[in-house]
């Protein structure tokens, strides 16, 4: 045996106590912990409204009304798999025809999607129309939107991206809240039809129940502010034009129109029974490029409205604290990581931070373990009668390092952005159908 070397405990080698460098990052991850708690309370608080409180659904009665004339907008780009079948649903619709006008918007494709286009505008020409933006149009959703401002019939525009598949009755119900005059959006709920995939499909579709289900829901109930989504919703067409129309280099338009709407005083509606299905990402890959830019835009907004939304006098002021946490919601992955540096750094300087460890652990795990709380999952789950799905709640951990990552690039890229501005490159989020079978027709559960 070598005398030369001396078994030495892994304690050992934490580096000499820094008074000095303790006081600076104590209070740092006493603040983070608090940050961290203060957004778990938040879910349990939303969960809890979920399960026993008030529910409202003020819009739920309007079933028969005189329905105003509404343009349906349908940006696509390169969606030759997909962009059929909603068209095929949204021509069905139980909706007056001379009321509804369906405007889709050919963004720059490269694939069939403009030649099926024409193809619906041909047989429905009463019904729809095409708008076909050149090669070198601006990129993005954002811009696309702007134009079809020129094109609007009616005062109410309502939104879906091309994989959506819509039921009969849809219309009609996100039209309903409009008839308040203080509404200026509306936003129903998302449901993956392609859960059953593989594991990723099945984690989105116990992201989306918990963050629709229980999250938005809660905020309707509380009369905060639900986000409008970009989709599966809609905008009063004199509210948007009032507050100066879409941003065209908004990476996060939904995000961006919820609160300059809430700013200047129009309330956000939230439907919890108007689901329409969605084909949620399919790959690791497609969900890190979709999270990172869900995280961009939506730090951009941050950046952007924070203080006005904090300003604003036609905003109450839980409207404000819940908004103002809403906004900071993929700013708190680079805090948690920022959270755990701090911390480890406090074990090496010889201080026993070993209490603030486990409670980071534990609530970053219950907060960001996916975009719903895990106990807000598993109320969703309970309210649509799913039960049986509970037991993929603790699998939300595989995503969460993920999210976690996403996120924080995406908030460093909006930082670059406001640094540097300058043309972003647009992901497009890739699609998995077969356009050549039939659309699927996936049976709605009971939703409360």
């Amino acid at each position: 045996m070598n005398k030369g070397l001396v078994a030495v405990p892994f304690a050992s080698h934490a580096l000499p106590a820094h008074a000095g460098l303790i006081d600076v990052l104590q209070p740092i991850a006493y603040v983070i912990v608090s940050l961290v708690v203060f957004y778990t309370a938040r879910h349990l608080f939303f969960t809890m409204n979920r399960l026993f409180g008030r529910q409202r659904h003020p819009y739920l009665d309007i079933t028969q009304a005189s329905w105003p004339l509404v343009t349906v907008i349908i940006p696509a780009h390169n969606e030759q798999p997909v962009i059929a079948h909603i068209l095929e649903r949204m021509i069905v619709v139980d909706y007056p025809r001379d009321c509804l006008k369906i405007l889709c918007v050919d963004d720059r494709s490269t694939d069939a999607t403009p030649a099926i286009l024409d193809e619906f505008a041909a047989r429905y020409p009463d019904r729809v129309q095409v708008l076909h933006r050149p090669p070198d149009a601006p990129p993005g959703k954002a811009a696309a939107l702007v134009d079809t401002t020129a094109h609007l019939a009616g005062d109410i525009a309502l939104i879906f991206d091309a994989d959506y598949l819509p039921g009969p009755g849809l219309v009609k119900q996100l039209v309903a809240p409009f008839f308040d005059p203080e509404v200026g959006a509306v936003m129903g709920r998302v449901v993956p039809y392609n859960s059953g995939t593989n594991l990723l499909t099945h984690l989105l579709e116990l992201e989306r129940a918990g963050g629709y289900q229980v999250d938005q829901q809660a905020r309707a109930n509380l009369r905060l502010i639900p986000q409008f989504g970009g989709t599966v919703g809609g905008v009063r067409v004199s509210a948007l034009r009032a507050i100066g129309g879409w941003d065209p280099h908004a990476l996060a338009e939904d995000t961006d129109i919820t609160y300059r709407l809430a700013i200047a005083g129009w309330k956000i509606a939230y439907q919890n029974r108007s689901e329409c299905y969605e084909e949620v990402v399919e790959s690791w890959p497609a969900r890190y490029r979709q999270l990172r830019r869900w995280s961009r835009g939506h730090n951009q907004v941050l950046f952007r409205h924070l203080l006005p939304l904090l300003r604003s006098p036609h905003v109450a002021r839980r409207e404000r604290i819940d908004g103002a946490l809403l906004l900071g919601i993929y700013a708190m992955a680079p805090v948690l990581l920022v959270g755990w540096l701090v911390l480890y750094l406090l074990w090496l300087c010889g201080d026993n931070g070993g209490g603030l460890l486990l409670m980071l652990a534990v609530v970053s795990y219950g907060t960001f373990g996916n975009a719903a709380a895990f106990y807000e999952i598993a109320a969703a789950l309970r309210l649509d009668g799913e039960r049986d799905k509970v037991k993929g709640v603790p699998l939300i951990l595989i995503g969460f390092f993920v999210s976690t990552y996403a996120a924080t690039a995406g908030f460093l890229a909006a930082i670059g952005d406001m640094l540097r501005p300058g043309r972003i490159h647009w992901h497009k989020t890739p699609r998995y159908r077969d356009h050549t079978a039939a659309a699927p027709d996936p049976a709605p559960p009971p939703r409360p």
